[in-house]
């Protein structure tokens, strides 16, 4: 049984402890020192944006389909103003150019499940093409100290939501992460009992989590592990929903059995994360509760390359199945949101899910709204990212090529725009 009572997590600590404790950790505090301004950096208010004109070059959007040849792109103060053909745009003479003859102008990708721990991470996944992002969780609440590097130096990190530490059976080293967690290293079961869940949502959400990370099943990236057991059961997820409701939150669910899938959906998750052996009963459900499907492709694909059999095995094993479940979610109307899953300080381009998507047999249009229209949704994040549209976000793309026609040039981006600066 948890530790009870307990007082309510301390808000005092989120800006005074916890976080600059994280801040430090991921290496923010550095960055935010020599990118921002004193006045931003002490005051709290948001850092530097920019004016920029992006002239010249073929512009998507992807809620519709459109394409524009010859487009301009107006962003002041890090805000798009205007975006269209050249002659239906007033083009300021004041703003700095960025000349897109010869590519393609697309809305900054967003990665919706990705493990950023570093402020170098942070800025290496903007540089490949991943404007906004969600975290899958961090083991001491890094995510929130770089969602605040974002929010301080745009050019520095990803417009993030944060799901602070992973609600998990072992916490692990995790418990050093707030003091209002070391006493749930006494449990002798570890973090299972209902008070015990809701305990570790709560001082989630004292410490400014966006949104919730669990898990139902084991992982599959570790070899000694088995991704098909399950380790929380349909009563437990439903504590972890209702103390992330509580605190109006979502929560997102590591995922892999089909018993796992269907028991983290009807207990109320958000998003279903991995998801390989999900079958068609849970896809009906998740399409009449609108729930999410981030199937990270990317880290299953990547499995098949481990040094390691069991890992490998597991990746050739998986990722043909994982691709029809994606096929046939997307066929019956399930929500679609890419995420690569990036850890352990390598970060791979979110082009390279969407090249994944496009593999499981969507079109590239629908591939790309995963990382786009699509995530932005699940993001909450519809009339700031994922379109080049007025008042939306001034971030964007430059690739060199048609990506309706070829999806892979998404991976390598010629030039990225973050808030107007561009990097």
């Amino acid at each position: 049984m948890c530790v009870e009572p307990a007082p309510p997590p301390s808000s005092r600590l989120t800006r005074r402890g916890v976080l600059a404790a994280s801040a430090a950790l991921a290496g923010t505090a550095t960055a935010l020192a020599s990118a921002t301004a004193p006045a931003a950096a002490s005051t709290g208010r948001p850092g530097r944006t920019g004016d920029l004109v992006v002239e010249g070059g073929t512009l998507l959007d992807p809620a519709t389909g459109e394409v524009t040849e010859d487009a301009v792109v107006v962003i002041r103060d890090g805000v798009v103003r205007a975006a269209g053909s050249r002659d239906a745009v007033d083009v300021p003479h004041d703003a700095p150019r960025l000349d897109a003859h010869g590519h393609w102008i697309l809305p900054g990708l967003i990665d919706a499940h990705i493990h950023l721990n570093t402020a170098g991470e942070a800025l290496d996944a903007v540089r490949q093409g991943a404007t906004s992002a969600r975290s899958g969780s961090t083991n001491f609440y890094q995510d929130i100290a770089v969602r605040e590097l974002a929010r301080q130096a745009p050019g520095r990190a990803p417009r993030l939501r944060a799901a602070g530490i992973f609600v998990t059976p072992d916490l692990g080293d995790t418990v050093l992460a707030d003091p209002d967690l070391t006493p749930l290293a006494r449990l002798k079961d570890g973090v299972r009992s209902a008070p015990a869940l809701r305990r570790v949502v709560e001082v989630n959400l004292a410490r400014g989590a966006d949104v919730v990370k669990t898990r139902v099943n084991e992982r599959a990236g570790l070899p000694e592990q088995d991704p098909l057991a399950q380790v929380y059961s349909h009563e437990q997820l439903s504590e972890v929903v209702a103390a992330a409701r509580r605190g109006s939150k979502g929560v997102l669910c590591h995922s892999y059995s089909e018993k796992g899938c269907h028991d983290a959906v009807t207990a109320g998750i958000r998003s279903l994360e991995h998801g390989v052996f999900v079958a068609e009963r849970t896809l009906r459900e998740m399409r009449r509760r609108g729930t999410y499907f981030t199937p990270t492709l990317t880290a299953i694909a990547g499995l098949a390359d481990s040094s390691d059999p069991v890992l490998a095995e597991r990746g050739r094993a998986y990722l043909p199945v994982l691709k029809k479940a994606v096929l046939a979610a997307h066929e019956m109307g399930v929500p679609l949101a890419a995420g690569t899953d990036s850890s352990g300080g390598s970060i791979t381009p979110i082009g390279r899910e969407v090249e994944l998507m496009r593999a499981a047999g969507l079109s590239a249009l629908d591939a790309l709204r995963t990382a786009t229209t699509g995530a932005a949704h699940l993001l909450g994040l519809d009339g700031t990212a994922g379109r080049l549209t007025r008042g939306h976000a001034g971030d964007l793309l430059l690739v060199a090529g048609d990506p309706l026609a070829d999806v892979t040039v998404l991976k390598s981006p010629i030039s990225v725009v973050r808030s107007g600066i561009a990097l």
